[in-house]
């Protein structure tokens, strides 16, 4: 069975408050703005996690702007924090009678209510920075997901050194408030792994022009 744990997505704290109120304002435009902006490192995220096997939770699937994106065949989970989003997912999941989706369900990632190695992959798109722990959610993914399984993050993250991190810089207070942290950086996840016995594939970068990048891991067989 995929749910064999009690989630515990109530027991919130107020970072997790503030974010599900953030959302619920967010959910009517949320398409509007980030559709195009995100679809090709959200097709790129996709294509990542399927090579893993069929079985996906995407964790923060939002209005599931990138369900459409999965093959026939796959057997697709999603859960977020806020039910307003999911709201308008389970509405594209019955318009474009995507039959692949089999659950969508209000969850924080940080207490994923899924069985041990549930899942041949776990996508999480424009998320990770946004968690109140990150390394927490990591640690969920990867109980989640089967050994040899993947987790594949598509995100911008920020760069350590050079022209591009003095400028994110100067931009770093612009994106915060659109949900992008350019303090972020992509080796804290690579230090997370190392700790965890975790394979770091690598990053890739996509549009537009490597601003958002494809972070992929495996876990250990």
């Amino acid at each position: 069975m995929l749910s064999e744990r009690v989630p515990e997505a109530n027991a919130a704290g107020p970072s997790t408050a503030l974010m599900r109120k953030a959302y619920a304002r967010w959910a009517p435009v949320y398409d509007v703005v980030y559709d195009k902006l995100t679809e090709p490192a959200a097709r790129a995220a996709v294509e990542a996690a399927v090579e893993h096997g069929p079985r996906i939770l995407e964790a923060g699937v939002g209005t599931g702007l990138s369900l459409g994106y999965y093959p026939p065949g796959s057997f697709v989970c999603g859960v977020d924090l806020s039910e307003d989003m999911l709201k308008r997912a389970r509405a594209k999941v019955r318009r474009r009678s995507l039959s692949h989706v089999h659950g969508l369900q209000v969850m924080d990632v940080c207490r994923l209510g899924y069985a041990d190695n549930a899942f041949d992959a776990v996508v999480a798109q424009f998320l990770i920075t946004l968690v109140p722990d990150p390394e927490a959610a990591l640690s969920e993914f990867l109980r989640v997901v089967r050994p040899g399984g993947g987790i594949v993050l598509a995100n911008h993250f920020g760069q350590t050194d050079g022209p591009v991190a003095r400028v994110e810089e100067i931009v770093a207070p612009l994106c915060t408030k659109i949900g992008w942290s350019s303090d972020f950086k992509s080796t804290r996840i690579e230090a997370w792994a190392r700790r965890n016995g975790v394979e770091f594939i690598g990053v890739a970068p996509t549009f537009p022009g490597g601003f958002f990048k494809i972070l992929r891991m495996r876990k250990a067989a």
